[in-house]
């Protein structure tokens, strides 16, 4: 009998794009946090895409102490694969945004591919009221924002973290990133398999049309071979069409409040759970199988959740 493709999900269960007054359902205390990543391990993720925030505020907060909190609990109450971003928020410069990785030397640490303007300022058309005064001066300040991954930051990055056998969801928001990371990988400081994210949708990156997704999938198949593992997300409401492009196609997918706050048309996501088990249903209707955590580090060649340092 045929064996079933294993897809990887991974869920982004907070971010630093979204602010709290745009949704009452995005995590931002730590126990959130927590309970967040561990429904989304619970409904079928195998990684969890991790941010911590100031829990008064919102805010986003890329200090070690920040993370602390939650780290433990995840790792206590769930088997996910432990991914902690490297992107922090687009205004932190790249040494405050490893921090947390260097710490904790978790099993895989995201990484942007690329400088890019970063666009949120449409979502001020949207909403309008903002409890916290930092929600609006964030969305408006993204109209005069570089997002800062030049490739001495993303060297220093790889070379910091690479010691610890800390792997990487590579972030590549348009197909130029693709070919920064094939530059990496030429040069020897990256190591496959590749954990390659493409990321349709966000102003200032690639769009998120078909022929889009189809171009950047064709990039990476023609730099990269049999050495990666693709996986996609799409911001906004392009979150579930773009996964289910991805699926026919042979990625893996990541969903999460971090990239939609949306459920449905118009319909705010109660939960990180609730995409997951969106994208769960598309997985298995298509008659392929979600990958568990473990069947993950396989794939991924991951150093396993008891080299991790929480």
């Amino acid at each position: 009998m045929a064996t079933k493709r294993k897809v990887i999900i991974t869920c982004a269960v907070t971010g630093a794009i979204h602010t709290p007054s745009m949704s009452q359902y995005l995590p931002v205390t730590p126990s959130e946090i927590a309970d967040a990543a561990i429904g989304a391990a619970e409904a079928g993720a195998a990684i969890v895409h991790l941010h911590a925030r100031d829990p008064k505020t919102g805010k986003p907060d890329q200090t070690p102490e920040a993370f602390e909190p939650f780290l433990k609990v995840i790792k206590q109450r769930s088997n996910a694969v432990v991914n902690l971003t490297s992107g922090g928020a687009p205004w932190m410069k790249i040494e405050e945004r490893i921090q947390p990785s260097i710490r904790f030397k978790p099993e895989v640490a995201s990484l942007n591919m690329g400088s890019m303007n970063f666009g949120l300022f449409p979502m001020l058309n949207r909403f309008k009221e903002f409890k916290h005064p930092w929600e609006k001066e964030h969305l408006e300040n993204s109209v005069d924002l570089i997002f800062r991954n030049t490739f001495k930051d993303i060297e220093y990055a790889l070379r910091t973290l690479s010691d610890s056998g800390i792997r990487f969801e590579f972030e590549c928001y348009d197909v130029g990133h693709l070919y920064n990371l094939h530059h990496f990988l030429e040069r020897g400081l990256v190591k496959p398999p590749l954990f390659v994210q493409t990321v349709f949708g966000i102003l200032g990156g690639i769009g998120p049309h078909p022929e889009d997704v189809i171009h950047m999938k064709r990039t990476a198949d023609r730099l990269f071979g049999d050495k990666y593992q693709w996986s996609v997300l799409g911001a906004g409401r392009n979150q579930m069409p773009i996964i289910s492009m991805a699926l026919a196609m042979g990625g893996n997918v990541r969903v999460g409040l971090e990239d939609s706050l949306w459920g449905g048309p118009g319909r705010l996501a109660q939960s990180n759970a609730e995409q997951v088990t969106l994208a769960r249903k598309m997985i298995e209707g298509l008659g392929m199988e979600v990958a568990t955590p473990d069947e993950a580090r396989e794939i991924l060649s991951l150093k396993g959740a008891d080299k991790v340092a929480f």
